[in-house]
């Protein structure tokens, strides 16, 4: 039985409503972090062939339905936060999610299905106490911790 009250409905598009080359791009970054239940294919809907899957990120239940046609797209309204342990876990999902999306200010980005990510050291709180850190991260894409400390 699902132990989650409320779940996060993600709704992407992709060619044909396949929801599996969504499952697998979220697979590749969070790894052993990352587990997908089976297909569940819908048919055709008044926005054409669509697919759901329920995943879970870090242990959180998603469920990720995907059309053939957009209906709605996802945009600033909605993010995911990374807390980050340091520089290299910035770097990597940084990485990952602009590689084929694109950056955006003061750590957050785009992935290549337009779902916004906030990608940010675990002690972000601590880094903003600090003098100008305001001014720091207005001049940032990417967080780069090492430009809070000095």
């Amino acid at each position: 039985m699902n132990k989650n009250k409320i779940v996060p409905s993600l709704w992407f598009n992709t060619e044909g409503g396949d929801i599996f080359s969504v499952i697998e791009y979220y697979r590749t970054i969070f790894g052993a972090n990352y587990q997908a239940a089976q297909i569940i294919p819908l048919g055709d809907t008044p926005s054409g062939n669509t697919e759901l899957c329920e995943v879970h990120i870090f242990g959180q239940l998603y469920t990720f339905m995907s059309t053939a046609k957009e209906h709605h797209p996802l945009n600033d309204a909605i993010s995911f936060m990374i807390n980050c342990e340091d520089q290299h876990e910035i770097d990597t999902y940084w990485q990952y999610f602009t590689q084929e999306g694109e950056e955006s200010q003061c750590g957050w980005c785009v992935d290549k299905y337009g779902l916004r990510w906030q990608v940010l050291p675990k002690n972000f709180g601590e880094l903003m106490s600090r003098p100008n850190s305001f001014k720091v991260m207005m001049k940032q894409k990417k967080i780069v911790i090492e430009e809070y400390l000095k």
